[in-house]
């Protein structure tokens, strides 16, 4: 299946913190909302996804934040099948990361995902919710 008619646009944009506590105060008085609050266990990351209108992000607090400017980590693009687009990408030879398909428990069915890295060290995760 061809990316474009598999993505369905931005899914979210991931910001890593070394605070997550503050980070979410600062979205909400934005007028963001907490939708989801969890924990990556196995990252072992707290994670909140904040949403304001149809604005997606995911932060988690990995004690690696850069606290400099080009901060944000990745942009997740939404699919419909992650199979065909890890397909895809492979095809194109743009799997620079030699990533595979991941799974993690979020949200009501979970999500797949995969990663690979842009000309500019920007992170593009794939990814479906289940």
């Amino acid at each position: 299946m061809d990316i474009k008619e598999n993505a369905t646009g931005i899914q979210h944009i991931g910001i890593p913190t070394n605070n997550i506590d503050t980070t979410i105060t600062f979205y909400e008085t934005l007028g963001f909302s907490v939708v989801l609050r969890t924990v990556n266990e196995e990252a072992n990351e707290q994670v909140a996804f904040l949403q304001l209108g149809n604005l997606m992000i995911e932060t988690y607090e990995n004690h690696q934040a850069a606290m400099q400017s080009g901060a944000i980590d990745h942009i997740a693009i939404d699919v419909k099948d992650i199979a065909s687009a890890l397909e895809f990408v492979n095809a194109k030879g743009m799997n620079n990361t030699n990533d595979v398909i991941h799974f993690i428990p979020f949200w009501e069915n979970g999500v797949k995902f995969f990663k690979i890295e842009g000309p500019n060290k920007e992170m593009i995760e794939f990814s479906q919710m289940l």
